[in-house]
Order: structure tokens, then sequence, then C-alpha cells
């Protein structure tokens, strides 16, 4: 056990918008560690570039920084490397649904057993609040003044074509609520994304938090069940009312768990020199 590991925080204060939903998923992070009773040598924590990202300096956890939209392939590496860490990963919707959203495709189909928890307010805002992947079409940000054009990406819809075995979304204003899908995906073996709705009470005035808890209904008080993948698409492309809560889980097994080498021991704890390179080398000669 590492000295002060029963703390949640370091001594560097937030430097987050007040008001941000950011200071409500660090404390539903936070809440889930506790009631998991995870210690920082048994977590690997990934961060990406962004207001996210900066929960890299207040997290007191082990983590890695990572380039923006290169979190996730970090995390799987991670994981295949040492699969007795539960590995979770920090990312913005630009940097999982914009520059990364090629890995999160190739991993959840893989199944890699990594929890993605992606912080969704629909904009770039550590940059002043340009459009974003999921950006609402016709929305004027600084970088689409006229409104956007596009369409926006289906965070949730995305990754439940793309084979991940657990998929919800929550909402950074209900910390409690917030903290039990967190603690679900996390005990989720196998690939599972969380989506945060996320206010951004500074470059996104359209949508505080008294709109989301205007538009938001969850999902275990209704009779849905998570089970079938083409409902979970259906439910997923709700708009007048958002759904949040658990919409798709699948209990599958994990990538690492199909890796034959990887079925008696952690890769860190594999020796190389048991490894027979001979047929590989010969390829060089």
């Amino acid at each position: 056990m590492l000295p002060n590991s029963n703390k949640r925080t370091t001594s560097v204060n937030p430097t987050w918008c007040p008001g941000c939903g950011n200071f409500g998923i660090l404390g539903a992070i936070k809440a889930s560690f506790d009631e998991l009773k995870i210690e920082p040598q048994q977590m690997a924590v990934v961060y990406d570039i962004g207001c996210s990202g900066n929960m890299a300096d207040f997290a007191y956890a082990y983590g890695f920084h990572a380039l923006h939209g290169r979190a996730l392939p970090v995390a799987a590496g991670i994981k295949l490397a040492n699969h007795d860490l539960r590995v979770l990963t920090i990312v913005g919707d630009g940097g999982c649904f914009g520059e990364g959203v090629g890995h999160l495709v190739g991993i959840a189909k893989g199944n890699h057993d990594i929890t993605v928890l992606t912080h969704n307010n629909f904009l770039y805002s550590l940059t002043t609040g340009q459009k974003s992947p999921t950006t609402p079409k016709g929305v004027k940000t600084p970088s689409t003044p006229e409104g956007s054009l596009d369409e926006p990406v289906n965070p949730l819809g995305l990754a439940i074509i793309n084979q991940a075995t657990f998929v919800a979304r929550g909402f950074a204003g209900d910390i409690p609520h917030l903290t039990k899908l967190l603690t679900a995906a996390l005990n989720h073996r196998g690939f599972a994304m969380l989506d945060v709705l996320q206010p951004c009470p500074t470059y996104n005035k359209d949508r505080p938090y008294n709109w989301y808890r205007e538009h938001i209904y969850k999902l275990e008080e209704t009779d849905y069940q998570p089970t079938d993948r083409l409902k979970a698409i259906e439910k997923s492309m709700e708009q007048d009312k958002l759904p949040i809560g658990i919409f798709f889980k699948q209990d599958l097994p994990a990538y690492h768990q199909q890796i034959s080498t990887l079925k008696t021991a952690t890769l860190i704890n594999q020796s190389s020199g048991k490894i027979d390179l001979s047929a590989a080398l010969r390829e060089f000669k």
C-alpha cells in the first residue's frame, strides 16, 4: 500500500471553471474507488488532452497523460502488459469521437478490458468552445459562426454497433447515479464505455444543469432491459428525452482472456527468455 493511499485527491486544487461538470465526475470517480476499495497500485488511469485531462493533476492515482485522441490504445497496452490492473480512461468527446474514433472502434470490437469514461459537453471547451464531433447540427460556435453543418456523432450508437459489451450514459449533475454506473462499468470484464452528459457553463450556455434535469430519465425506472443490441441502438437514438443508465451489457471473453500466453500469468511476470523467437528471427535472415 502506498503512503496516503486512502486519499482520493492530491494537494493540487482543480482549475476548472465554477460549475463545470468535471467536479461531479471527479466526485463520482472518488466515490466509486471508495466503494470498490481500489488502491492506487491496483488501478491505472490514462488521461486524454483537454479539460478532462486536467484531472491527472487532481486525482490521487497512478496515471498516464496521453496525446490527444491516443488515450485508448495506451490503456489497451497497459491492460495487455498487466491484466491484473483495472484500467480507466478519462477522455473528452473530441479525443474519443474525433481524433481517437478509429481507436474506439478497434478497441471496442476487440472487447479489450478497459473502462472508457467520456466527458461529453458537446464542444472543445479547453480551446474556447469550438465545435466538437458531438455538437448538434446548427449550433453556432467560434469555429462554426453560421451554425454546424454536419450531423453529430452518436457516441452510444457508435459503441453499440461496434460490439462494445457494456455501454452506459450518466449525468455529471447526479453523482450518486453516476457513481453506480461507473462502479458497474469498472466491474465489467471487457470493453465498457460510460458517456457522461457534462454541463459546460462557460461555453455551452444552452444546456445548463436545469436543461438536463428536464430532459433526462433513468432507464432503470422503466421496463427496459439492456440485453438486446438492436433495441439498445434504437434507445440511443432518442433525442426529445435523453435516457441515462445502462443501454447494453453482454458477458463475453475479454481480449486478453483469449490470448494463450496470458492465461497462466501476466505479461510483466513472464520471462522473455522462455519465449522461443527462433522462428520469428528466421524471417529476417
